[in-house]
């Protein structure tokens, strides 16, 4: 049995003080949910290391960082600070109270760690998306030969897939073979993953083919990485082979099938599929409904994706997002302005990707003063951070509209670099309304970034011409000749 002892050497009856500890926790469930309004009290001169472990999981369970501190000071001062349960759950506390430079220091002066130490600080950084943290402190485990779990590896893995490291992922691959890991269901979907989203779907298939057990997890990850990497028919010939070997259907594979429907247009196969979303009563999911919204819009068929978004009791941003850009894209920019007031009565905040398809449909319509009026919205909104994308789309509106003196004003107040596409959004409305001297500047960044493509050299010849300065035009021409840049073919989809 163990005992703790103070300076009165009190030797405490191990049965008595465990069932007072528990009596102790339940209080503590009445102290305002452990919110610290309330100092908490203890008797320091009897305290059982068991009751004390207690304590500190039920802080870590209610998320109560100050009474925890409070029991960490109580462990110091017993000198329990070097035993590995007691670190492995202060830890746990801390990381789960978002405090990881605090369970970094309980890790970091542990004499003895076990593998639930370094996992439970892995977790903490998982937690908190500190991916970096995770991949140093992976390293420094190997260094020192501690023993590795599949949870160490698979999260490892997953701080590998956000940060596309195709290098580490491949020593990673190999600890795995030679732990003999690499079977394990988790781990290898992590392998996986990573390989898909590093543009390795070859090696992605390979290990899902060596797998020995493969989970609906598995399947989604694998039909994930073909959508991503927009192999979208090995993507629906996959699905036909996992409905052939009986693979249960669940949300993600559902909304990776749909987004493969909207790629090809295959509005039959849409159709199909959202039967058996209804079926299988994934018709509530958020992310399935805006895939099919998607797959409806991309087929032309706005009224039946409206009628999707209809049904839907709860909304969140991703589906009216799905819906203003499927108004968009068919033109409807009347509707898209409607549904962008009714988002914000009914409490949902737009963000980059509403601000975006606003400025993207004002910008096909020609509205100047209401692009104008979105782009003062994001650029006022203090929970959206305004990027390149949003200049890019309120400079094509600005140019569409003859205003290129300031469209380039607004291009210099960037705090980024202009994108290609936005000097090539320039070039072309320099090229429709005559701008020579803005024609010439947005030429001279276009054939820095893209020298390979000759459309830029005809873009400025062609603004030469309308301008009648024909020996520009001819030299323009020239140039592109000798530079040996050539001019992509137009070519039709069918």
């Amino acid at each position: 049995m163990l005992y703790i002892r103070d300076t009165r050497s009190l030797t405490v009856v191990r049965s008595g003080l465990y069932f007072a500890a528990r009596s102790f926790c339940n209080k503590l469930n009445h102290i305002s949910a452990l919110k610290e309004k309330r100092p908490v009290r203890f008797d320091r001169n009897s305290i059982h290391v068991f009751a004390l472990h207690e304590l500190l999981q039920l802080c870590a369970k209610r998320r109560s960082l100050l009474v925890g501190k409070g029991w960490h000071g109580l462990a110091i001062h017993f000198g329990l600070v070097t035993d590995t349960i007691t670190c492995n759950i202060l830890i746990n506390l801390y990381t789960k109270c978002g405090q990881n430079d605090c369970a970094r220091h309980a890790f970091d002066t542990m004499h003895v760690r076990s593998v639930v130490s370094w996992n439970t600080m892995i977790a903490g950084y998982t937690r908190n998306g500190e991916d970096v943290q995770i991949l140093k402190l992976f390293s420094m485990m190997h260094g020192e030969g501690a023993h590795m779990s599949e949870f160490t590896l698979s999260s490892t893995l997953c701080a590998c897939a956000v940060k596309y490291v195709i290098i580490e992922c491949k020593q990673l691959h190999t600890i795995a073979i030679k732990l003999a890991l690499d079977s394990n269901s988790f781990v290898g979907t992590a392998v996986l993953d990573v390989y898909a989203k590093c543009n390795m779907i070859n090696d992605a298939y390979w290990v899902f083919e060596k797998m020995p057990e493969k989970t609906t997890v598995t399947w989604s990850s694998l039909f994930a990485g073909l959508v991503q990497n927009g192999l979208h028919e090995e993507a629906l010939r996959l699905f036909q082979s996992s409905q052939r070997n009986g693979i249960q259907l669940t949300e993600f594979t559902l909304s990776a099938m749909l987004s493969t429907c909207a790629s090809f247009a295959l509005i039959m196969e849409g159709t199909q599929l959202h039967a058996v979303n209804v079926k299988c009563g994934f018709h509530v999911n958020f992310f399935v409904a805006s895939s099919l919204v998607d797959v409806y819009a991309r087929c032309g068929q706005i009224e039946e994706g409206y009628a999707v978004f209809s049904d839907m009791e709860h909304k969140n941003v991703v589906l009216w997002n799905a819906m203003i850009v499927s108004f968009a894209r068919h033109g409807h920019s009347w509707e898209v302005m409607i549904l962008f007031e009714k988002m914000q009565q009914v409490g949902i905040f737009p963000n980059e990707v509403t601000y975006l398809s606003m400025l993207s449909v004002c910008g096909h319509a020609g509205l100047v003063e209401e692009a104008r009026h979105y782009f003062s919205l994001v650029i006022s909104d203090h929970t959206v951070e305004p990027n390149v994308l949003h200049y890019s789309c309120m400079v094509d509106v600005l140019g569409r509209c003859g205003k290129i003196d300031e469209a380039w004003e607004l291009m210099l107040q960037m705090s980024f670099e202009p994108m290609i596409s936005m000097w090539g959004s320039l070039l072309g409305s320099c090229q429709k309304y005559r701008h020579i001297r803005l024609a010439r500047i947005a030429a001279e960044q276009l054939f820095k970034l893209e020298p390979e493509n000759g459309g830029n050299h005809i873009l400025l010849s062609d603004v030469y011409a309308a301008c009648g300065n024909w020996d520009n035009a001819v030299l323009a021409r020239k140039y592109l000749k000798d530079s040996g840049a050539m001019k992509d073919m137009g070519r039709s989809w069918i």
